[in-house]
């Protein structure tokens, strides 16, 4: 079973895929950038506003999804700069707790609409 999942909350798709997807057991996020969900628009700000808007979407997916952060197994965050790193971790740090999900976290030549960062999730419903 496959079921997509939406939120007002998180921006639309901004392009031929699911914002959410939940199969069996599990339901995936696809990657966030920050995009304002009200105008669909990047948000103004530095990599610190622009890690809490994607997080804060992903929050929503889930909420949507019925899952929260504390469900969520696996990210990777992809960054446009390395040097943003610990910036993201600290924002990161403020949305999850023990035990945390595994990650990867990768450098990038380029994101969507020239963002600095894009996560994305999975998240269980065992």
């Amino acid at each position: 079973m496959k079921q997509a999942i939406s939120s007002s909350g998180a921006p639309k798709a901004i392009g031929p895929y699911s914002p959410a997807i939940r199969a069996g057991q599990l339901l995936f996020v696809s990657g966030q950038v920050p995009l304002d969900p009200a105008t669909g628009q990047m948000i103004e700000g530095d990599i610190t506003a622009q890690a809490r808007c994607v997080l804060d979407n992903i929050g929503a997916l889930l909420t949507s999804g019925g899952r929260s952060f504390a469900d969520v197994v696996r990210t990777t965050i992809f960054l446009a700069d390395m040097n943003d790193f610990a910036a993201v971790n600290d924002v990161y740090g403020q949305y999850f707790s023990e035990p945390y999900p595994a990650r990867a976290t990768v450098q990038v030549a380029r994101l969507p609409k020239d963002a600095r960062v894009e996560i994305d999730a999975i998240a269980s419903y065992e």
